[in-house]
């Protein structure tokens, strides 16, 4: 991965972690090591900020929203939290 900050006007994003065999703790703690690798992302200087998570334990997955501007910030966090994922999707959210 490039040390460039990346550029670019702000999207949103999903990413889908499915974690087999895994227990509703072990994925609750996944996600916050994703929540806290995008948290320090974003206080370093990075245009990237973490939306929220759902956990769906019968599943063994859990789903997070992630602004960013750009997919490489998400791999990063992701990597640095050493969480796999199936894949970063651009997603569009509605306000209600």
């Amino acid at each position: 991965m490039s040390d460039a900050t990346p550029t670019g006007p702000w999207r949103t994003f999903l990413t889908e972690h499915y974690l087999p065999g895994w227990t509703a703790a072990q994925l609750a703690d996944a996600a916050g090591r994703v929540r806290e690798a995008v948290g320090e992302l974003e206080r370093s200087g990075q245009p990237v900020r973490f939306q929220h998570v759902t956990i769906v334990a019968t599943d063994e997955a859990f789903l997070c929203v992630i602004e960013a501007s750009s997919e490489e910030l998400i791999r990063l966090a992701c990597a640095t939290a050493r969480t796999p994922f199936e894949r970063i999707s651009a997603a569009h959210v509605e306000q209600r």
